[in-house]
């Protein structure tokens, strides 16, 4: 696997916003939300230690929970959140289904040719997960080898990416109701790749998972909350708000919460 794809990523991240706008599909968002008293955030409910959604209590904890809140809060605004994905965040913002995601969005081209972004506030490499009973993977090295079979899940940022960087390996694409666990526990792949939070998420609670990092940096990307285009008054303050938990030191409490310190962004 080639090394210069997080070169070639950061490289159209930066380039990214120079395309385009794209038209908006509805009114100015801030004047909506203020006028209603409540501020819409699209959340993907799986996301362990971002968003999610306990199945037991079905109580949401994660980093994003609790700064949305401290976004309503500082906004003097109700909250509503709704369920989203990686591969509906588009057509969810797009479609005025919320206001705002806040679930860790990869600043991905494709994603920042159709969105808006904040600063970044998070970072993640892309790691790999497999079992510690797999002998057919053992080092990063054998990832990308004849008869290997590595999951992404679809939509994720690892999906365009595993896609250009396996040159033997095969790779299956796994969209619910189908989970990467369920294929790797089931012998159907040999590996999966994720990022930080969601290897967290195994490693926490898994006895049979092992995670495996690359040698050196191999893929990262950083992390922002989207909107959608045409209304800049919104996304400044989306923006300015993650300028302030960076310096005021919210970001860095809900990160050591929920265990995300290492790949947090203070600046």
């Amino acid at each position: 696997m080639k090394r210069e794809l997080s070169g070639l990523l950061l490289a159209a991240v930066l380039v990214a916003p120079l395309l385009p706008a794209v038209p908006a599909h509805a009114g100015p968002v801030l004047d909506r939300v203020r006028t209603s008293g409540t501020v819409r955030v699209c959340i993907w409910p799986d996301y362990y230690g971002v968003s999610l959604r306990s199945p037991r209590t079905q109580q949401l904890v994660g980093i994003d929970i609790d700064l949305s809140a401290a976004l309503a809060s500082d906004l003097k605004l109700k909250i509503e959140y709704v369920d989203s994905s990686f591969t509906t965040l588009l057509a969810d913002l797009e479609g005025d289904r919320c206001d705002v995601a806040m679930f860790a969005i990869g600043m991905l081209p494709q994603r920042m040719a159709r969105l808006r972004f904040t600063r970044p506030y998070l970072q993640s490499d892309i790691y790999a997960v497999t079992t510690k009973s797999n002998r057919v993977v053992q080092r990063w090295e054998d990832i990308d080898k004849p008869g290997v079979a590595v999951a992404v899940q679809a939509g994720t940022f690892m999906e365009p990416v595993m896609s250009a960087a396996l040159k033997q390996a095969r790779l299956v694409r796994v969209a619910p109701p189908a989970t990467r666990e369920r294929e790797l526990e089931s012998g159907r792949v040999d590996v999966f790749m994720t990022d930080y939070p969601y290897s967290r998420r195994l490693l926490d609670n898994a006895d049979w998972a092992r995670l495996i990092s690359p040698p050196q940096p191999f893929s990262v990307l950083p992390y922002a909350y989207a909107v959608r285009p045409g209304d800049a008054e919104w996304l400044a303050q989306v923006d300015e708000f993650v300028a302030r938990v960076q310096r005021d030191g919210r970001l860095e409490a809900a990160a050591k919460t929920h265990g995300l310190l290492p790949i947090v962004l203070l600046k």
